[in-house]
């Protein structure tokens, strides 16, 4: 049996959203062992002047909770 636990980080591109969520995924799991998925909760963009300069998600990562020794 498995215990995990969902916590949710916010990642930001200049480039696309594709991007950010790449750069959040891998900086999650940086930090937290056994990451197993993530949802896209939100997305949205910057804009100045009319034009998109960031792209944000905010993603819901799930890992898997490790036993202690």
């Amino acid at each position: 049996m498995s215990v995990a636990r969902v916590t949710e980080i916010s990642s930001t591109s200049p480039e696309s959203f594709e991007h950010a969520i790449q750069q959040g995924i891998a900086r999650a799991a940086k930090t937290l062992r056994q990451v197993k998925s993530a949802w896209i909760k939100e997305q949205r963009v910057e804009v100045q002047a009319g034009r998109i300069t960031a792209y944000q998600v905010n993603l819901l990562v799930t890992f898997v909770l490790e036993d202690a020794p």
